[in-house]
């Protein structure tokens, strides 16, 4: 049986007994035991790798990146706003390069914009779609709950173009703008 075979197998055994419950149907009380097993956890590491690799074949390069310099940081013009900061397109396959291909469906330029979310989500999560901290934030963009961003996607808690989409609105409806989101950030220590 192929590992993806065995991981949807998995899965569905996973659904069936936390939708189900086990109750007094045998295989249901094997499936449950097999949900909380080490073969599970492996699994699931696995499921999750399936799926940043499904991610990253759906990535392609937008431009040759290029190196930042101090003359490519500049202001937008005025109006308040928070400085701008030009930053070359992330390495393809990553949560930047998904963040950094979403940007302009948000009205965010990417090259002016995306400096200025890689400093936020690198200090918050260090793009890590599982970072967890002790008050409950979670994820990439460090949703407090982390359960509000379900309303992004069910796949919130494993997803982190669901946590980007999220995370890209919140930026947009609170601040208005990655640079202006780390802007306060710089002067509060969060946002």
């Amino acid at each position: 049986m192929s590992t993806l075979a065995l991981t949807l197998l998995t899965g569905a055994a996973v659904y069936y007994v936390q939708h189900r419950g086990p109750s007094a149907d045998p295989a249901g009380i094997a499936l449950a035991g097999l949900s909380r097993s080490h073969s599970a956890a492996l699994l699931e590491q696995e499921r999750q790798q399936l799926i940043l690799s499904a991610a990253a074949q759906t990535m392609s390069l937008v431009s040759t990146p290029k190196l930042a310099s101090r003359s490519s940081v500049g202001t937008t013009g005025g109006g308040g706003q928070a400085p701008t900061v030009s930053a070359p397109p992330p390495n393809p396959g990553t949560a930047q390069a998904i963040a950094y291909n979403m940007m302009s469906s948000f009205g965010f330029n990417p090259k002016t914009q995306f400096g200025c979310l890689n400093d936020i989500w690198s200090r918050e999560s260090g793009w890590r779609y599982n970072a967890e901290n002790a008050s409950g934030a979670y994820g990439i963009p460090q949703a407090l709950p982390g359960s509000k961003m379900a309303s992004a996607g069910p796949d919130w808690q494993t997803n982190p173009a669901t946590q980007i989409r999220w995370g890209l609105g919140y930026i947009k409806s609170t601040y208005g703008t990655p640079c202006n989101a780390w802007a306060f950030w710089q002067a509060h220590g969060w946002y």
